[in-house]
């Protein structure tokens, strides 16, 4: 068994890897396998690219929207998953930082073919990866009132 967070650097390299390392085989390999089939109808590695060189205009118009809202679900789905299932102890709410996280970065998947900053378009790459951190703070937060306030009910 893995330890919580080298599960979540394996997840974040590749979802499955986690699971693997679990020996949760068949879901290492299914997230695997969804991973690529998503990635590769979705033009993902491209839009990276060109968003790594600049292009976003480009990266814009090469992604596949349909394929591609389903990556941040998945994605933070295997990396909750493989949290779940490594050593170690794990609070009943801890989900929530993972949930929040996939809903963000939906959300700014949803927009990055329109919304600016300072004029500036972000695109399908960089403005989900930036809505990730306000979703991961929103979840952690409602991770922990909701701890606090159970902890103080006691």
């Amino acid at each position: 068994m893995t330890s919580k967070t080298e599960a979540i650097f394996w997840s974040i390299a590749l979802p499955g890897f986690a699971q693997i390392l679990n020996r949760k085989l068949l879901k290492g390999f299914v997230f695997i396998f969804l991973e690529f089939l998503i990635n590769v109808n979705s033009n993902f590695n491209t839009a990276i690219m060109a968003s790594f060189l600049g292009e976003i205009d480009r990266a814009v118009h090469i992604v596949n929207y349909q394929w591609l809202m389903f990556y941040p679900c998945v994605y933070m789905f295997a990396m909750w998953d493989a949290f779940k299932d490594a050593e170690g102890d794990r609070s009943p709410y801890s989900f929530f930082p993972f949930v929040f996280g996939a809903y963000f970065v939906t959300v700014g998947l949803m927009y990055s073919p329109v919304f600016k900053i300072n004029g500036v378009l972000l695109g399908p790459i960089w403005l989900p990866i930036l809505s990730l951190i306000p979703g991961l703070l929103v979840g952690y937060i409602i991770w922990m009132i909701i701890y606090f306030v159970k902890k103080n009910k006691k």
